[in-house]
């Protein structure tokens, strides 16, 4: 008996059909990947496989039992690990993990030797509360609360998302033992290295099931939306020698962890620089320094001309910034959106209407300039998101891990923005957990424990580090880190 059966499923909200007549079904003990781009309607399957969401049409069995009728069965017998996690932020890890048990009706020493090898990584953190977790932490934490009841069948909707490399390795690594115990998985992945470690995967575009086979074969088969061709580097252009960014022996403590430990470097005029490192390495802590929104510990640093501890407030003035959440208003319009932070930037209403004319039409969102944000699809608002951040022309963009959870080719689309973008003189300063994406940037450094570790372009530390490719080189420092999550 297959442990999954889905019958011609369909689902509708509003006009908008998530899913269409879709069919498949998962062997036991499978790991099956359902993979597409955003909007394809992989999340709204994964909600009516854990009773979570009715379907309009069609049915589903999970373990035999049908999804609608037997919806307690079920979830007796399912975990679930949706993207962005579970976790309660203001609960320690301990208190999240009984908190779960105790909604399956059981406890954590009843479940403990199914989340053993996983939880007792993270067991000496109990005390900790979940928001001030690492990345990879929380990862092992929201694994173990999906598992603490013993299911036989795992939901997991892009858990890996906004995790560093060396994290999501260690993740797939433990869903490996996991298939050792017979546990059936279902996983949704934007990364590829992570679809190839399924058995099987589904292809969903659009509502539509488009092709289920091996992941290499499906790939291979849809490589327009999975592989798109590389950025050409012709379309660069040359940095110039002016510094934007400059930071000398850079300090940020808190108490006696040092979560920025001395570092130094400097950003040209019009250059991308990629700022990488594992979660907790200290990125984002540098990052919000660098944008006015910390104060350093000790150091000098200058932005844009002006210093972090004196001029923060005319840094803000001077840059753009986008975070993987975006920063748009869901319920204002694209025009609305535009004008909102135009405003916000000091910019005046005639250059506001000529300026968000010209834009709407270079992103061809013009016949979408009164729709509400909330309707557009994710590529969508993160391009506009870009270009609301970029629209008053600052010396320097800050992009905090912008391409999260977003499909290949939808990502490539963003780096030819952030090309264009570097042409004009800005200089892009970017954070990203995609491999691919550091071999876009004119230099690279990576922080492992708060310091500084490697810095120059991609072939130089590919060269250095005798590796084939950034994902290599960036393992092979994140996993030399020594201080404790």
């Amino acid at each position: 008996m297959d442990a999954i059966s889905v019958k011609n499923v369909s689902k509708s909200y509003g006009r908008v059909k998530a899913l269409d007549d879709v069919s498949f079904s998962v062997g036991k003990g499978e790991v099956f990947g359902l993979i597409g781009p955003d909007g394809a309607g992989k999340t709204s399957m994964f909600r009516i496989l854990c009773t979570l969401l009715l379907p309009d049409e069609g049915s589903a069995t999970v373990d035999g039992f049908d999804t609608v009728r037997q919806m307690k069965e079920i979830r007796r017998r399912v975990g679930y690990m949706p993207g962005r996690f579970s976790l309660y932020q203001d609960l320690t890890v301990r208190e999240n993990l009984e908190f779960f048990a105790t909604l399956f009706g059981t406890t954590v020493d009843e479940g403990y030797d199914s989340i053993k090898a996983i939880y007792s990584q993270i067991e000496r953190f109990g005390d900790r509360k979940a928001g001030a977790l690492s990345g990879g932490m929380k990862q092992k934490l929201a694994l173990s609360c999906a598992l603490v009841h013993s299911p036989s069948v795992l939901f997991l909707d892009e858990p890996t998302t906004g995790v560093d490399p060396v994290s999501r390795k260690e993740l797939w690594d433990m869903l490996g033992t996991l298939k050792e115990r017979d546990i059936t998985i279902v996983a949704s992945t934007p990364y590829l290295d992570e679809v190839r470690r399924c058995e099987r995967v589904a292809f969903l575009d659009q509502g539509h099931l488009r092709g289920i086979d091996k992941p290499d074969i499906i790939l291979e088969r849809f490589r327009d939306v999975f592989n798109p061709p590389g950025i050409e580097s012709g379309k660069k252009v040359e940095a110039s020698q002016e510094p934007v960014i400059e930071v000398s022996h850079l300090v940020k403590a808190f108490g006696t962890f040092h979560a920025v430990d001395d570092i130094s470097f400097s950003v040209k005029k019009g250059e991308i620089f990629g700022f990488l490192g594992a979660n907790g390495a200290g990125k984002t802590t540098a990052m919000h320094m660098l944008t006015g929104l910390n104060q350093p510990t000790s150091g000098t640093g200058r932005v844009v001309g002006y210093d972090i501890r004196t001029e923060h407030e005319q840094i803000k003035k001077h840059i753009g910034y986008m975070s993987q959440k975006f920063s748009l208003y869901e319920d204002l319009t694209v025009a609305e959106n535009i004008r909102l932070f135009a405003g916000i930037y000091g910019m005046n209403d005639k250059e506001i209407a000529c300026k968000t004319d010209e834009l709407l039409e270079r992103l061809q969102f013009t016949a979408h300039k009164h729709d509400l944000v909330a309707s557009l699809p994710l590529g969508w608002k993160q391009k506009l998101a870009f270009s609301v951040s970029i629209f008053h022309e600052p010396g320097v963009v800050f992009l905090d891990e912008p391409t999260g959870g977003v499909d290949p080719a939808t990502r490539r689309q963003f780096w030819e923005l952030i090309y264009d973008a570097a042409a004009r003189g800005i200089t892009v300063f970017v954070t990203t957990h995609y491999m691919d994406e550091a071999e876009y940037c004119d230099r690279i450094s990576i922080m492992v424990d708060g310091k500084i570790s490697a810095i120059g372009t991609p072939a130089e530390l590919k060269e250095r580090f005798h590796q084939p490719d950034m994902d290599h080189v960036f393992t092979f420092l994140a996993r030399q880190a020594k201080r404790g999550e």
